[in-house]
């Protein structure tokens, strides 16, 4: 019973969209900083390219649907913030040929992707997100690949599914989007339910990693939590109501998982 009551005041405080403080536009880094980025910070951060890719595209949504669209705008605007400071960080640990070409593909498409971004909602320039954020996606998920073949660590595998798991929560509330928007609506749904089903096969996953720590075991059970409040947001159809919903429990599993993906990168940190 008690269960059931925290449940019913958490979907009821979903109206309320705070953006993630982690994810708000960067400071500058101090020059020390910069140049000491590690290969499993590379993996966490390309891995967040893959996330930034959809969250753009989410907020962008979020302006053409007036879900809350003056959030929408701030998300927007430190996300694409965040992704340009993080391909500077990226450049200056390229180990390997494949991270180079990944991140010379990943600039080329952000570009083209920067410029879509740009444009006021409609039908057509909606089309445009709609391919131009999966190239991409797909881009900052070789980047992502190639950092971690760079690492060859166990750890640097985890940091890069926990850092997938990131993606998926905004990719499933991008598709809820596109669908409601009415771009691409069949395809839409039937990658939402793919998404949905990766993320619940990544999560048992990490949760049966033998090299989790108390602490992450601990992170990921409050992962598990939202994902509870974000898959009952996801049910709700496509309403006002359950778009704000979706905003909202988006952003709050994102930070979580955001959390779980830190302590895996710490973890492949020498002692």
């Amino acid at each position: 019973m008690h269960r059931r009551n925290v449940i019913k005041a958490c979907l009821a405080g979903a109206g309320a969209l705070a953006m993630p403080r982690v994810f708000a536009a960067p400071a500058a880094l101090p020059a020390a900083a910069e140049a000491s980025l590690t290969v499993p910070e590379a993996i966490n951060k390309a891995g967040r390219q893959r996330m930034l890719s959809q969250r753009c595209a989410k907020a962008w949504l979020m302006q053409a649907l007036a879900v809350t669209p003056s959030v929408g705008t701030k998300v927007l605007q430190s996300s694409m913030a965040l992704f340009e400071t993080q391909m500077l960080e990226l450049s200056r640990l390229q180990p390997t040929a494949d991270v180079q070409t990944a991140l010379v593909q990943l600039s080329a498409d952000w570009q083209s992707y920067r410029a879509a971004l740009l444009v006021p909602p409609s039908p057509d320039s909606a089309a445009q997100i709609y391919v131009r954020n999966e190239a991409v996606l797909s881009a900052a998920h070789a980047a992502t690949q190639a950092y971690e073949r760079a690492s060859g660590t166990t750890e640097g595998r985890l940091i890069n599914v926990a850092g997938r798991q990131r993606m998926l929560s905004q990719r499933m509330a991008k598709f809820v989007y596109f669908a409601r928007y009415g771009v691409e609506t069949q395809a839409s749904v039937d990658a939402l339910a793919k998404a949905r089903e990766e993320f619940i096969t990544a999560l048992e996953l990490l949760k049966a990693a033998p090299q989790n720590t108390a602490q992450i075991t601990s992170e990921l059970a409050l992962a598990d939590q939202q994902w509870f409040f974000f898959q009952n947001a996801l049910g709700q159809g496509n309403s006002p109501k359950a778009l704000q919903a979706i905003a909202t429990t988006s952003e709050r599993i994102l930070e979580q998982l955001n959390l779980v993906v830190g302590l895996y990168e710490a973890l492949a940190k020498p002692a």
